[in-house]
C-alpha cells in the first residue's frame, strides 16, 4: 500500500485542480457547476466546461466543442480519484512473491550437535531463520492484491479527472489521413503546431488509432496513444497535455456525461474487456 502511495505522488499532472491544497480554489475557476435537484446532495453533479478550441492539421482554429461530464463534488472528488488509482495499481500486482519456511527449506533434518554439555545454546536444525541458509520468518507468500470497486465508482473517477484537465486539453481534427507513410519527425513538427512540447507528456485519446498514425509516434517516449478500450485513470493524471478529437468529444459525452442512462449488457463485456487488457499490461 505504501509502493501505490508513493506512486500516486509522483504523478505529473500538477494543472489538475485535485491534488491541490485548495481544490475548490481552482475547480470554480474552470468549471461552472450547476447543482440538479435532488434528495441527496452527495451525489454526483453535472460539470459544464469551457469550450475546447478545435484545431486542423496546420495548427489552425476551425472551431470549439466543449465537455459535459460528470464530476464529483469537490469535496470528495480527491477521495473518489484516490481510491480508484489506488485500486488499478493494486490489482496490476501479480502476487507472485514467494519465500521458502524453516520447514520448506531443503536439508536440516539432523541436530547438529547434542542438547547439552556443549556450553552452546540449543539448536534443533540448520536451517533455523537465525542462520545462513535458513527459512525467512514471515517472508511473502502468493496472494491476491485485487480489490473491488464499482463501475460507476470508477466511472465517476475518471470523468472527474477529465475534467480536472480541461485546462490543458486540446480538440484535434481526425488526422489518420494526413499521414501517407510513417515519418516520428513529421509528427514531432504536427505537435508543434498543435502548441504541444514534445518533451511533455502528452496523452492522445482517438477512436482508432491508424497504423502510420502508431508507427509515427511510438519512438516519442513522452506520448500515450489511447483508445476507449484502453483508457485508464493513470494515463489521465500522469500526462501535461490531453489531446482528443471531434469523434472522442462525443464519446466522452456519451460514455461519462449527465445522459448515460446506466450500465448495458454491451458496457458490461466492455467493461470486463478494458479490465483483462489492462491487467495484463
Amino acid at each position: 500500500m505504501a509502493t501505490s502511495a508513493t506512486t500516486l505522488t509522483s504523478l505529473s499532472f500538477f494543472s489538475s485542480s485535485l491534488f491541490l491544497s485548495s481544490p475548490s480554489s481552482k475547480l470554480s475557476t474552470s468549471l461552472s457547476f450547476s447543482f440538479k435537484p435532488s434528495s441527496n446532495p452527495s451525489l454526483s453533479i453535472s460539470s459544464q466546461l469551457s469550450t475546447l478550441p478545435i484545431l486542423s492539421f496546420t495548427g489552425e482554429k476551425i472551431g470549439e466543442t466543449y465537455l459535459d461530464l460528470k464530476s464529483a463534488p469537490p469535496e470528495t472528488a480527491r477521495a473518489v480519484v484516490h481510491r480508484a488509482i489506488i485500486t488499478d495499481l493494486q490489482n496490476k500486482r501479480r502476487g507472485t512473491a514467494s519465500t521458502l519456511t524453516r520447514g520448506e527449506v531443503r536439508g536440516g533434518g539432523k541436530k547438529p550437535y547434542p542438547q547439552k554439555k556443549t556450553g552452546r545454546a540449543r539448536r534443533g536444525s540448520t536451517r533455523t531463520p537465525l542462520r545462513p541458509g535458513g527459512g525467512v520468518i514471515f517472508g511473502p507468500k502468493p496472494r491476491d492484491w485485487s480489490v473491488k470497486i464499482n463501475k460507476k465508482e470508477k466511472r465517476l473517477a475518471i470523468s472527474t479527472a477529465l475534467s480536472s484537465a480541461a485546462e490543458n486539453t486540446i480538440v484535434v481534427e481526425e488526422f489518420g489521413d494526413k499521414f501517407e507513410k510513417p515519418k516520428t519527425k513529421e509528427f514531432i513538427e504536427a505537435l508543434k503546431r498543435w502548441g504541444l512540447d514534445p518533451k511533455q507528456k502528452s496523452m492522445f485519446l482517438m477512436m482508432e488509432v491508424p497504423e502510420t498514425v502508431n508507427k509515427s509516434s511510438r519512438n516519442i517516449g513522452t506520448l500515450r496513444m489511447l483508445t476507449p478500450r484502453t483508457l485508464n485513470l493513470f494515463d489521465i493524471l500522469n500526462c501535461d497535455n490531453l489531446v482528443l478529437t471531434p469523434d472522442t468529444v462525443d464519446y466522452l459525452n456519451g460514455r461519462y456525461g449527465e445522459d448515460y442512462e446506466g450500465d448495458t449488457e454491451d458496457d458490461n463485456d466492455e467493461y470486463e474487456e478494458e479490465e483483462e487488457e489492462q491487467s495484463g499490461e
